[in-house]
């Protein structure tokens, strides 16, 4: 997990735009370097870097002398850089994952290397050579990327939003800052004066699609067929394999563990293959909650079960509300149920990196929208539109869940891997029968579960838990984290504000207090900027007013009032 930052074309002082590159400093605590392009003085790049592998021959941007025309930032790793090496007999000059990117391209040209590429990533790509400049992004967007392109040709690049907001250029039709399309790339003529203009956005995977890159997997040919004990093998092999390719690191392990199906899943298979090529140290898990919450007591029996080095983070309400600002400050959204969830994951990510030294950390994310996990999939009037809404959220996870992962992580400098989210496995669970995939006997999950039932990595009463409102989740027994955010922001928004909220916010204007005041805290960071929002996320099939899953009338949760 890194920082990237990129101008091109900029008319004003480089040394005065670079402090605007500052504002992801978090995403690469280890070092930072700010190089000019040789012959375009007004073009530059700007890295913050997590050393992660190659400690010593990681800095950005990445060049090597057999390509000394290319210029590379990228923020993620590519899991099968060693498989394309030997496939295509390319010679690496460091340890650098990334660096297979300059060789792909060199190869086959943009189309090829993105599409041959397993893993997370957002790069910006320079070919001096050529005049070109490429921008890409993975598949789901597990790694961040935001652009803004005037009309006259200044194209600035970061990781993060806020890294360009305050970008100063001369022309007064200073265009939008904007989130890069998942799954995408785009080419752009780089003109002698440094400026740009766009030439091509081309969708270059589609997460229904097997991808390309399976050619040099290393799981090979998986039996056909959808009979259920042929489904269940294939689900464990291949989400077996998804985590093992994530075990790349130089840095220590840990893995989120919120006591639920995803985490629990995710932290059991880790530790198992963790212990089959003896990395040395123990596996640090990290739940957060109140006190005695459900999450807290599930994640207890998980680790136990498993065996990890378990950390409990236990946080009061005063310690939740006052993190709210920073939170929404690192989210760059108003997202009502992401700011929520995002509390407990700010929390414990601080928590990890100030007590810890784990620093590559495993999580759950993208397995409720892959696996049919949201509560109201139990309202899908059929199986075809339940795997259409699957399809549909697992599109906008860019905006949502994986926004959250992302940003509550980076915040403090930890790189995050989500195994569910492995364009393998998902291709392949989207392409079985959409009656295979639904909710069965009133458990989301159901073919998941199923998959995992004679395995015994997991207790069965977590393998079967129901899934937890996060709010509920993570709450004390005696009063949920949502009404406690309730009762508190009641006391901030008046009234009449809300009456008046249209008026005053009328693109994805706020209907509750609590949407109000997370607005107001957003437009206070990023005014202007609602449009990085299209919608709020709302369940589906169900007269919503609120987004929490505690609001639905098949959620049971025996312990809340």
């Amino acid at each position: 997990m890194c920082g990237i930052w990129a101008l091109f074309g900029s008319d004003e002082c480089l040394s005065v735009q670079c402090l605007s590159a500052m504002k992801i400093a978090h995403r690469g605590p280890d070092a930072f370097r700010f190089e000019n392009v040789n012959g375009f003085t007004n073009c530059c790049f700007g890295f913050h870097r997590l050393a992660v592998v190659d400690q010593l021959y990681g800095m950005q941007p990445i060049r090597l002398k057999k390509f000394p025309y290319l210029w590379l930032c990228y923020n993620g790793e590519i899991y099968n850089f060693k498989q394309l090496q030997k496939q295509f007999g390319f010679e690496y000059q460091t340890l650098l994952d990334g660096e297979v990117i300059l060789h792909l391209y060199n190869r086959g040209g943009i189309e090829q290397t993105a599409s041959m590429l397993d893993g997370v990533f957002a790069f910006i790509l320079l070919d001096t050579a050529n005049r070109k400049v490429f921008l890409a992004r993975d598949t789901y967007g597990v790694r961040p990327l935001f652009k803004v392109l005037t009309d006259d040709g200044f194209l600035g690049v970061c990781s993060e939003a806020k890294g360009l907001i305050n970008l100063k250029h001369s022309s007064s039709l200073f265009s939008k800052v904007e989130p890069f399309l998942p799954g995408h790339y785009e080419v752009l003529d780089l003109k002698p004066s440094g400026k740009v203009a766009s030439v091509e956005l081309v969708k270059f995977h589609s997460y229904k699609d097997e991808p390309l890159h399976v050619a040099c997997d290393t799981v090979e040919t998986l039996p056909s067929g959808f009979d259920v004990e042929t489904v269940k093998s294939n689900i464990r092999i291949l989400f077996e394999n998804a985590v093992r390719k994530r075990l790349m690191a130089h840095r220590r392990i840990g893995c989120l563990l919120s006591g639920g199906l995803d985490s629990s899943l995710v932290a059991a298979v880790l530790l198992k293959l963790m212990k089959e090529i003896n990395i040395s140290y123990s596996l640090q898990t990290f739940a957060i909650g109140m006190e005695n919450s459900p999450d807290l007591l599930a994640a207890r029996k998980v680790a136990a079960h498993i065996g990890s080095e378990h950390h409990e983070v236990i946080f009061n309400s005063e310690e939740g509300i006052q993190a709210i600002e920073d939170v929404i400050f690192s989210l760059e959204t108003y997202d009502i149920t992401t700011i929520r969830a995002s509390i407990g994951m700010y929390l414990v990510s601080k928590y990890i990196r100030k007590k810890t030294d784990s620093v590559v950390i495993f999580s759950g994310e993208g397995s409720d929208e892959l696996t049919q996990g949201y509560i109201y999939f139990h309202k899908a009037p059929s199986p075809e539109e339940a795997a259409e809404e699957s399809e549909r959220l697992l599109k906008e996870l860019y905006l949502f869940d994986v926004l959250r992962a992302d940003r509550t992580t980076a915040a403090h400098g930890l790189e995050l891997r989500v195994p569910f989210l492995d364009h393998r496995f998902t291709s392949y669970y989207l392409s079985l029968p959409a009656e295979l995939r639904i909710p069965k006997n009133g458990i989301e999950k159901y073919l998941l579960r199923q998959a995992f039932e004679d395995s015994n990595l997991l207790p069965k009463e977590i393998l079967w838990r129901p899934k937890e409102a996060f709010s509920d989740g993570i709450a004390s027994v005696k009063k949920s984290w949502f009404s406690i955010l309730q009762d508190y922001i009641d006391q901030q928004v008046d009234d009449l504000l809300l009456e008046k909220a249209a008026e005053k916010y009328p693109f994805n204007p706020p209907k509750t207090k609590e949407s109000y005041y997370y607005r107001q805290i957003f437009e206070k960071h990023y005014p202007g900027q609602s449009n990085w929002l299209p919608h709020y996320w709302m369940p589906r099939w169900v007269k919503a007013t609120d987004p929490s899953a505690r609001t639905l009338k098949h959620y049971k949760s025996a312990t809340r009032e």
